[in-house]
């Protein structure tokens, strides 16, 4: 089966800048676009990404940046990344909060939502007069299923609680849900892009009929900040379909687990585990869940095996294709070397470009890899016109 590429997305090969500002779990704030030198040379690397034809990119406006005070807004580092798009050609989809919040936030502080609310409002104020007339692409919050984890139960970032991973996602869904009506109401043209982890929790071997229904609530459980935006559940919240525009879906190695033991499943072996299930199967069970156009807005691995991991994810979105997925684009997140959130000395080799704790501006190219993209468009392309 073939499918058209549609608008609005300039090419369905993608890259995204790891755009975290978050504090980490030492109550440190990490800018990983200043860490990476993102910032200081994003000329330099949109030219990388024309010489792989990659023009679109997930970008992030770091809230904890441009808003110090609160409702005072200073997009001002924004604008230059838009005018160093504009030169090269570059299509940007901006990630308004990308696991950080400015320092006197939370999303449990009762002034979370109208926070959240006037920078978003503020975003798109600015675009508007900044880019009159040209298409604005968003996500207002990344990763609403993990963020609320990592905070409301692993104590790993702000609001660093445990047992409160509902309180925190009900309380980004709500503020993401309020958000997007204020931007649509400002800019109806406006697209909204959701980003969410998918994944595929399996019960042990031998698993009693108890494991194996906790391991498909525990599955279920993926879908529930996606159901909040498009009024699934809890519909006192506001939630409806026409709010979401695009889905997308990050996938990478460690996203399939078995239930209660976070024992991850192996993707690559010469004796595959059957529980393991392709990206295709689960990419169809999304769309048939909520009919709207999909992305994987995230994935790579680290190391070695990068390669390999694309040709796997190539042939996973070929079976996706297949099945009727409406499939709009494939993000390399990250494209260029990142360090990791708690311990900045490590380096997870997982771009297309690698760097290091000593040369952390280097972008050395992956040979390897590079060459695995090449022929996974090829191959792809063949599926898209």
């Amino acid at each position: 089966m073939a499918i058209t590429l549609p608008p609005p997305f300039q090419s369905f090969w993608m890259a995204g800048f790891e755009c975290s500002d978050q504090l980490n779990h030492f109550g440190n704030r990490v800018d990983l676009l200043n860490e990476t030198g993102h910032i200081e040379h994003v000329a330099r690397d949109y030219a990388l990404l024309n010489h792989m034809g990659l023009t679109t990119v997930r970008e992030g406006i770091r809230w904890s940046q441009v808003e110090k005070t609160p409702y005072s807004y200073d997009f001002s580092v924004v604008a230059s990344m838009i005018e160093a798009g504009r030169a090269a050609g570059i299509q940007q989809i901006w990630d308004i909060c990308h696991f950080g919040y400015p320092d006197d936030l939370s999303p449990l502080h009762p002034h979370f939502c109208d926070r959240f609310t006037g920078i978003c409002a503020a975003f798109v104020e600015f675009y508007m007069a900044y880019c009159p007339g040209e298409q604005l692409i968003v996500t207002p919050i990344n990763e609403v299923g993990f963020i609320s984890w990592l905070g409301g139960d692993h104590a790993s970032t702000t609001p660093y609680a445990q047992g409160m991973g509902w309180e925190v996602k009900y309380a980004l869904v709500r503020a993401y849900i309020r958000a997007i009506q204020v931007m649509k109401a400002i800019l109806p043209g406006i697209g909204v892009m959701t980003t969410e982890p998918i994944v595929n929790i399996v019960p042990p071997r031998d698993a009693s009929p108890a494991m194996i229904i906790k391991a498909a609530e525990e599955h279920e459980i993926q879908f529930q900040a996606t159901d909040m935006l498009t009024g699934k559940m809890c519909p006192e919240l506001g939630g409806s379909p026409e709010l979401v525009d695009y889905m997308g879906f990050n996938f990478y190695y460690n996203n399939e687990w078995i239930s209660q033991e976070f024992v991850c499943l192996p993707w690559a072996n010469l004796d595959p585990d059957p529980r393991w299930r392709g990206l295709g199967s689960l990419l169809l069970e999304a769309y048939h869940r909520y009919g709207k156009p999909v992305l994987l807005s995230e994935t790579s691995h680290p190391g070695e095996h990068r390669p390999n991991w694309i040709e796997l994810i190539n042939r996973e979105c070929i079976k996706a294709i297949e099945f009727g997925v409406p499939l709009m684009g494939i993000c390399l997140y990250p494209i260029i070397d990142r360090p990791d959130w708690d311990h900045l000395h490590y380096w997870h080799h997982s771009g297309l470009w690698d760097a290091s704790q000593d040369s952390p501006h280097d972008r050395k190219l992956n040979e390897a890899y590079a060459q695995a993209i090449v022929d996974a468009r090829v191959t792809l392309s063949k599926h898209l016109f």
